[in-house]
């Protein structure tokens, strides 16, 4: 079982992105998906989330109306879109999964999730 995301890089304020979150061994669409980012000296934080049970989508109010999570199932494939990305956005990225099925308060701990990817960095300047 493996994630691989892809997709950072280095962008103006205001510009967009697209990172991918590869699933390997696995079924991507049985499983919720979070991304999670790590700013330069904080913590880790949830970003967004696709819930498999019911394909609800959750953000961070920090992105909301800028980041859209989808999943593409022919591609085993999860994506987060960004748009009109700030400075403070930048920070490595990282996919995650389970198979549990998480209340919406259990999506933003990231001990819910079994498997994640390596990050791929994203830079915003300003």
């Amino acid at each position: 079982v493996q994630l691989q995301a892809s997709g950072g890089g280095l962008v103006q304020t205001g510009g967009s992105l697209r990172l991918s979150c590869a699933a390997s061994g696995f079924t991507s669409r049985d499983y919720t998906i979070g991304w999670f980012r790590q700013a330069p000296g904080k913590e880790r934080e949830g970003v967004s989330f696709l819930r498999n049970a019911d394909n609800k989508r959750v953000n961070a109010d920090s992105v909301k109306g800028r980041f859209t999570i989808s999943r593409d199932n022919a591609k085993n494939t999860v994506y987060l879109q960004m748009y009109s990305l700030q400075p403070e956005d930048t920070a490595v990225y990282f996919c995650a999964a389970t198979k549990r099925n998480l209340i919406i308060s259990s999506l933003w701990a990231m001990s819910s999730y079994d498997y994640w990817g390596q990050g791929t960095l994203v830079t915003v300047s300003s």
